[in-house]
């Protein structure tokens, strides 16, 4: 089904956490396994729309939200707001909201810089990982101080941290989200979906708050071990992510860890190779199932 047509599959609704209401697309039957599916910067919950149907053909209850800033009902102000840990709280809210103790995790991007956090941070609540196009903190760290590629890759970063960041990646912008966006291979239907999500007043400089929120480092100075089963995708074409920090995150991934680079794709997988990306998404989480009732109610 083409991105641009409404996929009846995928339901759209709202959960509520420490008094905020997210906007989320649900996919699935309540009684399967939950996974949460984080998205990234400039994305929002519609990045998942191409693979979420195929998830929840597998029995797999999946929900994807737009994040803190993104959703209109979740929208504070302050870069506080924005901190690493509050965000992995609103993770791991959602999926009491859901009545879901445990939880198969994914996110690209910022979801899955947080998506490594929260499986540091709170192990016991999440059953398996994946992330795409977002290395391990220590390893993206590592790769921006040893690795001058690295740094000319994330030059994106000090963008967003000028105070004239938010007129320049609005509608008209040199930087402009929808035809940035169309530019790296996503399509124009999603594209929009994910402009329009943040030329909402209020929400471009929400998401902005993320990157000021986290300016003084990555905060890999808290973080455990990853101990659960670990996929990590790549695409060899990531205009943001070079190798040294794709093949670094070996070095910190989970047990079982297993590295998956896509030939000729970019930074936007799910996007960019839905097919791609939902067949391994798949394999992933039917090899790591949890055992019956471990995943809520």
């Amino acid at each position: 089904m083409p991105p641009s047509m409404p996929d009846p599959t995928i339901r759209t609704t709202t959960l509520v956490h420490a008094g905020l209401a997210f906007t989320v697309d649900a996919c699935g039957p309540d009684d399967g396994e939950p996974v949460l599916l984080l998205h990234g910067f400039p994305q929002s919950r519609h990045a998942w729309r191409t693979v979420l149907p195929a998830l929840g053909a597998a029995g797999l209850r999946c929900i994807a939200p737009d994040q803190r800033g993104y959703s209109p009902g979740a929208r504070p102000s302050g870069t506080d707001a924005y901190r690493t840990d509050v965000l992995v709280g609103d993770a791991l809210g959602l999926l009491d909201a859901i009545g879901a103790p445990r939880a198969h995790l994914v996110g690209i991007d910022w979801g899955g810089q947080l998506a490594w956090h929260a499986a540091s941070r709170a192990p016991e609540r999440i059953a398996s990982l994946a992330v795409l196009s977002r290395p391990h903190p220590v390893a993206f760290g590592a790769a921006l101080r040893d690795d001058p590629a690295q740094t000319a890759r994330s030059g994106h970063h000090r963008t967003l941290l000028a105070e004239d960041a938010p007129r320049r990646w609005r509608r008209g912008g040199d930087l402009e989200i929808e035809r940035g966006l169309v530019a790296r291979g996503v399509p124009a239907a999603l594209a929009a979906a994910h402009a329009a999500t943040l030329d909402a007043p209020g929400a471009l400089e929400a998401a902005i708050e993320w990157y000021r929120a986290t300016a003084g480092g990555l905060g890999t100075d808290a973080m455990a071990p990853i101990r659960m089963p670990t996929l990590y995708l790549w695409g060899t074409e990531d205009h943001t992510v070079g190798r040294v920090a794709a093949e670094g995150t070996a070095a910190h991934g989970g047990p079982s860890y297993r590295f998956v680079a896509i030939e000729g794709a970019g930074h936007y997988l799910p996007e960019q190779v839905p097919e791609r990306v939902s067949a391994l998404l798949l394999e992933h989480l039917a090899r790591w199932r949890m055992r019956p009732g471990a995943g809520g109610r």
